[in-house]
């Protein structure tokens, strides 16, 4: 067979979102955004003495390390994107960063939680002219931040799909497809939401702050400061376990769409055709692979089947496997 010949059955693996470029060089920008800030509370604290200044430096630091996470994650996905040892391509590398900044995310609600229980225990000073200054200054980078990562929640489409179809009866045949046709996603990219939800924990905490500091301050209770870093502990710890729990549901290949599954089998059960096995995961933002089995008394060929899950949004690899019943 020539090459131009087996060039036409073959396909990449490019499961990349669609806004993909753009998601990186927003995050970069955060990521600019906030050690800017940081290297600025770190000086102007170390210059003027002020620990409210050096302790959010510092804590800006945590977050810079996350959101660096993110788009190094982007950047390596695109780099890599037509590497062939990545077997169903690099689309899976944010949900990895993800999960990883929601393990920061977490130890961050920690942190807070530790440093809010002695502060209960034992009162400190504050300056809380100081303090609200600089949280209002966080909150300011914040939610220039988060206007920057606006998109986070939306949902993205992606214009290429491939059909990958394998049949098994008295022969062994291969038909592979590529179609061009708009897919709205109906999974988010969870890279950026880490990155967003990173950016919008800490503006709570800002606000948190500021109102704790002002109720400190005109009232004198001061276990007001510690008791809403409590509070605002469990918050960032709840979103960092949303993280853990949709980013590792992705890397472990958890079931991605039910409702298109029950529409794939729909599709693919007509007359006596019978799916025996069928396994829908996320192999990128807005893309899933499906791989199934397909028994009947009179089997048809790959393309028959494959055409009946044209269309479908988000469905972008597909391997079906064609049996002839026994019986």
């Amino acid at each position: 067979m020539h090459s131009h010949s087996i060039e036409r059955w073959t396909h990449d693996h490019a499961f990349l979102g669609e806004k993909h470029d753009e998601n990186e060089r927003r995050t970069w920008l955060v990521v600019v955004l906030t050690l800017v800030m940081m290297v600025g509370e770190i000086v102007a604290g170390s210059l003027f003495g002020s620990m409210a200044l050096l302790a959010d430096g510092w804590h800006m630091g945590t977050h810079a390390a996350a959101l660096g996470i993110a788009a190094f994650a982007y950047r390596f996905a695109r780099r890599h994107l037509g590497n062939s040892h990545f077997t169903f391509g690099t689309g899976k590398f944010g949900d990895l960063a993800a999960f990883s900044s929601a393990i920061i995310l977490g130890l961050i609600a920690v942190e807070i939680a530790y440093e809010s229980v002695l502060r209960l225990i034992t009162p400190v000073p504050i300056v809380y002219g100081e303090a609200i200054a600089v949280a209002v200054l966080g909150l300011c980078v914040n939610l220039a931040s988060a206007w920057l990562l606006r998109d986070s929640h939306g949902h993205h489409h992606h214009g290429h799909d491939h059909g990958h179809s394998h049949a098994h009866h008295d022969h062994e045949d291969h038909d592979h497809d590529h179609d061009h046709r708009g897919h709205h996603h109906p999974h988010h990219d969870n890279n950026l939401r880490a990155a967003y939800v990173h950016v919008m924990a800490d503006a709570a905490t800002s606000v948190l702050a500021i109102a704790a500091l002002a109720v400190a301050m005109y009232s004198g209770w001061v276990w007001a400061d510690p008791a809403v870093g409590l509070i605002g502990s469990a918050v960032i710890a709840s979103w960092a376990f949303g993280l853990v729990k949709t980013s590792g549901a992705v890397l472990l290949d958890v079931r991605a769409d039910e409702k298109l599954e029950r529409v794939i089998r729909a599709r693919m059960e007509i007359g006596d055709d019978r799916v025996t096995d069928l396994h829908l995961w996320q192999v990128g933002p807005g893309h899933c692979a499906v791989l199934l089995s397909v028994v009947s008394d009179t089997p048809q060929q790959p393309a028959v089947y494959k055409r009946r899950l044209a269309g479908l949004k988000g469905l972008s690899h597909v391997t079906v496997e064609v049996e002839t019943c026994p019986h």
